[in-house]
């Protein structure tokens, strides 16, 4: 796993990268997520849903209130607000594991920090909301900044790059720089290219192939390809049926250096990622 820090300072504590990949479990608390929406929209089910990937081994829980599946309609803050804090706040006491929230909006980002989540996970990358990144830099709080061309919306439109790697690692650097000017630590920083996020198939493949590069910009990588369309794409399998597919994805995503993996299925997936994390030959 060499070419990046192999820890990531997230405010009270920090994440080690060195023993083994840091598993991050989904859970989103919308009734419209590709892949299980509604399904712990329910305030029981997802404080329950959350207790349960902590005790089969997900270090990192990733709440989200908005879905960003392409093509998603925006949700209003107050909708967004009255979805993820009272899951937060229901956690925050009683998860031994940080609480990330997957959002876009500063305001949101600030509630939610102040009730007790640690990471905020932008799919922006700080460009959708300029407030953001003072928000994180205020809380001292850990970011993962992703790569998208556009809003949920939009960003399906417009697939074609010359050489993805070097694009995505451009805007990449940018969310760095955005960070860094902010005041906000390199090592409170993860970057993630954005598998599905304004990218063909053949485009996603060819940047978990490369994964390795973007290593150059010295910050821990997040691979997020959990049940995409892609995956769906290959096999031929509904959303709900691409265990077997992620499994492959989260297997040659750590083996190319990712340091994180974010998963619906994480009993599964904490197995996955110990072995092949186990088979890393920077690892041995």
């Amino acid at each position: 796993m060499a070419g990046f820090p192999l820890s990531w300072s997230i405010g009270r504590r920090t994440i080690d990268f060195s023993g083994r990949p840091c598993v991050m479990g989904i859970l989103n608390v919308t009734p419209d997520s590709f892949s299980d929406g509604n399904t712990f929209f329910n305030h029981e089910k997802a404080v329950a849903r959350a207790l349960e990937m902590e005790a089969q081994g997900a270090d990192i829980i990733d709440i989200g209130g908005e879905s960003t599946r392409p093509n998603a309609p925006p949700v209003s803050e107050e909708e967004e607000l009255n979805r993820v804090i009272p899951v937060v706040r229901s956690l925050a006491g009683r998860l031994q594991v940080p609480i990330s929230i997957d959002t876009y909006k500063a305001s949101v980002a600030k509630a939610a920090l102040a009730a007790g989540a640690e990471i905020i996970n932008d799919i922006s990358g700080l460009t959708f909301d300029n407030r953001m990144a003072e928000v994180v830099a205020s809380a001292g709080a850990g970011l993962i900044v992703m790569h998208t061309r556009g809003t949920p919306r939009e960003m399906q439109c417009n697939t074609i790059y010359g050489d993805i790697v070097a694009e995505v690692s451009a805007s990449l650097r940018s969310s760095l720089e955005l960070a860094q000017q902010a005041g906000i630590p390199a090592e409170r920083v993860v970057i993630d290219p954005g598998i599905g996020f304004g990218k063909d198939m053949e485009g996603n493949l060819e940047l978990i192939r490369r994964l390795g590069e973007f290593s150059a910009l010295g910050r821990p990588i997040l691979l997020a390809a959990s049940r995409k369309n892609f995956i769906g794409k290959v096999t031929g399998k509904e959303p709900s049926e691409r265990i077997f597919g992620t499994a492959a994805v989260v297997a040659i995503a750590i083996y190319n250096g990712a340091a994180l993996v974010r998963v619906h299925d994480v009993q599964a997936m904490r197995d996955v990622a110990d072995m092949a994390g186990a088979l890393h030959p920077k690892r041995k």
